[in-house]
């Protein structure tokens, strides 16, 4: 079995996060953007195809770099736990998956 399929979400979302910091800032942009524009709440979702545009096609990046969809929410959590400003912002659930 691969080494991916070993470890939980979080461990590969851990390891994307510090492999990519820029997928954290770029994100971290938009939603202080929108904040700045008078948005209370918004849907991470929505920015993560948004950042996936950015990163594939305004960076010419391409279809090879991957954004794995199980990390949106990993990243909203991360974005209002560094920021608690933006506590609020996003609609959380609880976690099914480690």
């Amino acid at each position: 079995m691969p080494l991916s399929f070993r470890q939980t979400i979080q461990e590969r979302f851990e390891e994307f996060h510090n492999a990519h910091p820029e997928v954290y800032a770029y994100l971290l942009t938009l939603c202080l953007e929108l904040r700045g524009k008078g948005f209370r709440r918004y849907g991470i979702r929505s920015l993560w195809e948004r950042v996936r545009w950015h990163f594939q096609v305004e960076k010419d990046l391409g279809a090879d770099f991957k954004l794995n969809d199980h990390f949106h929410s990993r990243y909203a959590r991360r974005i209002v736990q560094n920021h608690p400003e933006l506590n609020g912002f996003f609609e959380l659930r609880e976690l099914r998956a480690a």
